[in-house]
C-alpha cells in the first residue's frame, strides 16, 4: 500500500518531467522539496519509469549534498558555516545544537523532531552568524541563543499536534 501511495505522489513528477531531456536531477529536485527526502522506494520507481538504472539515481542523491536519504526531522536546524558566520562563531552554534539535541551533524533526534544540518552560504552574511529553522531566520545567534530556539520549536510542535488531536474528533464525528 506504501508502494501505491509513493506511486500517486510521484505521478504529477512523472508526468512533468518525463519526456524531458535530462529530466533525473529535476525530478529528484521536487521530490526532495515536496518529501524533505527521496525515499528508497521512489528511487525504484523513478528508476523504472525514467530508463534509468537504479545505480545512476544513487550516484547523483550520494553526490550532492542537497539530497537526503532518510526522512529528516519536522524541524530542520541550518546552521550558516558559510565564511562570514564562521568567522563571527558558528563553530560554537554548532556545538551547543549538538550538546543540546545528542546529535551530530546531519542527524535526526531519536524522537524524530530535530534534524541538524550545516550550510554553506545563507545569503544574510550581515547577520553573522546565522541559523535558518524551518525558513525561519534568526541572526546574530550566540550560543546561549539556542536553548530558547529549540524551546520555541518544540512549543510549536506542540501546539501543532494538540490542535491536529483536536481536529481528529470533530471529523471522526462528522461535525
Amino acid at each position: 500500500m506504501a508502494e501505491q501511495s509513493s506511486t500517486k505522489a510521484i505521478q504529477p513528477v512523472l508526468k512533468k518531467w518525463k519526456k524531458k531531456r535530462g529530466p533525473l536531477i529535476m525530478a529528484l529536485h521536487e521530490i526532495q522539496n515536496q518529501r524533505g527526502f527521496v525515499p528508497r522506494e521512489v528511487a525504484f520507481e523513478l528508476a523504472g519509469e525514467l530508463g534509468i538504472p537504479l545505480a545512476q539515481i544513487y550516484e547523483v542523491l550520494t553526490f550532492y549534498n542537497y539530497f537526503k536519504l532518510e526522512s529528516p526531522g519536522d524541524v530542520v536546524i541550518s546552521v550558516c558555516t558559510g565564511t562570514a558566520c564562521y568567522l563571527k562563531g558558528a563553530e560554537k552554534i554548532v556545538d551547543e545544537f549538538v550538546s543540546q539535541l545528542g546529535i551530530g551533524e546531519d542527524q535526526t533526534t531519536v524522537d524524530g523532531l530535530f534534524h541538524l544540518q550545516c550550510v554553506r552560504c545563507v545569503g544574510c552574511c550581515g547577520l553573522a552568524p546565522v541559523v535558518v529553522v524551518n525558513a525561519k531566520t534568526y541572526g546574530k545567534v550566540k550560543p546561549i541563543d539556542v536553548p530558547p530556539i529549540l524551546a520555541e520549536w518544540r512549543e510549536r510542535l506542540s501546539d501543532r499536534k494538540k490542535n491536529d488531536g483536536a481536529a481528529k474528533p470533530a471529523e471522526e464525528d462528522g461535525s
